[in-house]
């Protein structure tokens, strides 16, 4: 049967539009550039693995069982890009990435999980083996940066040259919002509240520096939001902490354009949107060297980069910020150029059809040569690589 003269796409995605996770931010970016700049190449559809409502994700699920299997068997499909992260994202993603693979229909990885590595690290028996398999299986690994690539490589050598470093990216701003000039420095984090963002470090450390005269800031985002608040007014802070809660992209963006300083102090992170949005908008970032941030913040140059849970290097970066509004501005401006020349959405999203073309050429190559790459995996390690 030939294929079609576009590689049809399917993406799956957690949440599924406008959804509140970094994933769904992401694809949600990816959608609306596909859309405003289609190419002739590819035609792309989205399809939803779990929904908002946590009560029927199980239902959302069997659904897009039913619809990955119909679209394989009926050969409507040429490509999966399965998002993927841990626990009951793995658990759901093993799945379609098997459905394809029995289907022969080639799937391509994309892995956004911050707590990933620990997941796959102590999985044990199937669970362990069958993630094995899901990248080495896999056309394409797409990782977010050197830290997971490194990840991917070190626990499953099968996926070998199939990984690929492909950071988040984000549109530049179209306008920067006109906001009314104040003598406050605005400190912003986007984020869900929470340990794991190091929140309450945030908190602790914005106590500090309660003397330094003229800041502001604001701690935006879903999750520990009431516990936040506690701990905001506990400390004393509530004159100059706003804790809005959960915020819409349209508020998100006017924060961003009206800030100076964004602060993630997390523990666990893969490549945060908010670095990127940080970037597009010129803000100096304070963050910690966690999975792929140090591939994007280089520490004096694009931001600083702390200690994660070290609430005084924390205080410590943001008064220089605060006290220094030359380096303010020039490690905004560093930022900016960084967005500009390697984390637009229009460049992103040609490379990433790219790795949708390169896993379709993959699959008619196998197509034209079976007997040559099965004699070539047989004669090889438990891995597949040659002896």
């Amino acid at each position: 049967m030939a294929r079609h003269s576009a590689i049809r796409v399917l993406v799956v995605t957690p949440l599924g539009p406008g959804g509140a996770g970094g994933i769904d931010r992401m694809i949600d970016t990816i959608h609306d550039e596909i859309n405003s700049h289609p190419s002739p190449d590819i035609e792309v559809k989205f399809l939803t693995s779990r929904g908002k409502i946590k009560m029927l994700a199980p239902f959302v699920f069997l659904i897009a069982i039913a619809k990955v299997a119909a679209l394989c068997m009926t050969r409507h499909v040429d490509i999966i890009h399965i998002n993927l992260s841990s626990h009951g994202s793995t658990l759901r993603k093993l799945i379609l990435a098997r459905i394809a693979e029995l289907m022969h229909v080639p799937y391509v990885l994309h892995l956004h999980g911050s707590r990933f590595h620990t997941y796959w690290i102590k999985s044990k028996g199937r669970l362990r083996t069958s993630i094995d398999r899901m990248f080495a299986s896999a056309a394409s690994s797409i990782v977010l940066g050197k830290f997971w690539a490194e990840l991917v490589s070190t626990q499953e050598p099968r996926a070998g040259e199939g990984i690929v470093i492909l950071p988040n990216a984000t549109p530049r701003p179209e306008r920067l919002i006109q906001i009314t000039p104040s003598r406050d420095v605005k400190i912003l984090f986007l984020g869900r509240l929470g340990t794991r963002k190091g929140v309450d470090i945030l908190v602790k450390a914005l106590q500090i520096i309660a003397a330094v005269p003229n800041w502001r800031a604001t701690i935006a985002g879903d999750g520990a939001v009431d516990q936040t608040k506690a701990q905001v007014s506990q400390l004393g802070l509530s004159s100059r902490v706003a804790i809005p809660g959960w915020v819409s992209l349209e508020e998100a963006r006017n924060l961003l354009s009206s800030s100076d300083i964004l602060v993630l102090p997390s523990f666990d992170e893969n490549l945060p949107m908010s670095i990127v949005e940080a970037f597009s908008y010129g803000l100096a970032v304070v963050a910690t060297p966690v999975g792929a941030v140090t591939d994007i913040v280089v520490h004096e140059k694009t931001g600083l980069l702390v200690p994660p849970g070290d609430v005084s290097a924390l205080a410590d970066a943001m008064q220089r910020l605060l006290t220094d509004s030359a380096m303010r501005s020039r490690l905004g401006a560093n930022a900016k150029i960084a967005h500009a020349e390697e984390l637009e959405i229009g460049s992103y999203v040609q490379r990433l059809i790219q790795i949708w073309i390169e896993a379709a050429n993959q699959k008619q190559l196998r197509q034209h040569a079976p007997k040559k790459l099965d004699t070539l995996e047989k004669s090889g390690d438990s891995y597949g690589n040659p002896i």
